[in-house]
């Protein structure tokens, strides 16, 4: 442990000083192929730790005031990370004895799914964006669908240790209503769909006038507006019938937002000129402003309270398989 604070300190100090030079920070992180941990027959190597490790360092540098703050900061995170890389192996070991040596074969869908999540909440379905956030984090695209497999597989095993919500009484759901009722505050929100039109090479803003008004004419004869979407959308939803799920006035800029706020539930607007481009808006529902009524937000307190339950399980599942396993600190 104390070669773990040197090594922290070392980097910390090389951190700090470049805190306003992101790319450098990560340059700065351990790159050679030292051992950081063994777990069991697994070795935990300095490059696996410095790719978990280098996507959070922007966030100390943003925090830290001083560079003992961050020193302190970024030894603690090296310690979480490389505890989770550790706990990842152990649960990896036990899904392999409980679930692969009897046959059981995780669907390729799951992976699969889960990327594409990633691409389009984290990157915004720009695949070149996410190209070179691999670039940057030191990943080929096996790697990264092995480590997405990986987190599939531990977000399996950790649910079969979540108690039932069968357990949590109507009081105790009460209780934590009333205690946090600050939480379940709101602003007001709409449910948004839309159809972008962006103008091609050649086209001019007329043409494009042409097409939005052709869209509102099949809107209006009772064409659902999500196959619209799907097939005359330029934006990054339109796979998804131009979803854009709940949001806030201040999600969205204002030349859409006022119109988006003034639609009626099931309501969509006339073409919105945007510089060059045309959006359509669509409302699928609504909410006003407030704190939500306990039937609104039952599941979600039921949620939290059960994902409190389940850390506490998870917490005590994950202290045992360590207390059975061989772990041993290089750092």
């Amino acid at each position: 442990m104390k070669n773990f604070v040197k090594v922290g300190t070392i980097l910390a100090s090389m951190l700090y000083t470049n805190a306003q030079a992101q790319d450098s920070a990560y340059d700065s992180l351990p790159t050679e192929n030292g051992i950081a941990a063994i777990v069991e027959s697994t070795i935990i190597t300095h490059e696996e730790l410095r790719k978990d490790l280098a996507p959070l360092v922007p966030q100390l540098q943003r925090k830290a005031r001083t560079n003992q703050e961050f020193q302190e900061m970024l030894s603690e995170l090296q310690h979480d990370v490389l505890m989770n890389l550790i706990d990842r192996v152990l649960i990896m070991k036990e899904f392999q004895e409980k679930f692969v040596s009897k046959g059981y074969q995780m669907p390729r869908s799951f992976v699969e799914n889960r990327f594409d999540d990633v691409l389009i909440n984290e990157f915004n379905n720009d695949r070149a964006k996410f190209l070179d956030y691999l670039k940057g984090q030191g990943y080929n695209m096996r790697e990264y669908r092995q480590k997405l497999r990986e987190e599939v597989i531990v977000q399996i095993m950790l649910s079969q240790q979540r108690r039932s919500r069968s357990i949590l009484s109507p009081a105790k759901i009460e209780d934590y209503y009333q205690e946090n009722r600050n939480r379940f505050y709101q602003e007001e929100r709409v449910h948004l769909k839309l159809i972008r039109l962006a103008p091609y090479a050649s086209e001019n803003l007329d043409l494009l006038m042409q097409t939005a008004k052709k869209i509102i004419e099949q809107l209006e004869s009772g064409q659902e507006f999500e196959e619209l979407a799907k097939k005359y959308s330029q934006d990054t939803r339109k796979d998804r019938g131009g979803d854009w799920g709940w949001i806030n006035r201040s999600d969205i800029r204002d030349e859409l937002s006022g119109v988006a706020f003034s639609l009626n539930q099931g309501g969509h607007s006339e073409p919105i000129q945007v510089k060059n481009d045309l959006f359509i808006l669509k409302i699928e529902d609504r909410k006003d402003a407030g704190v939500q009524p306990l039937r609104d937000v039952r599941d979600q307190i039921e949620g939290i309270l059960a994902s409190q339950m389940a850390r506490e399980e998870s917490d005590k599942w994950l202290e045992s398989l360590r207390e059975k396993a061989f772990i041993k600190f290089y750092l």
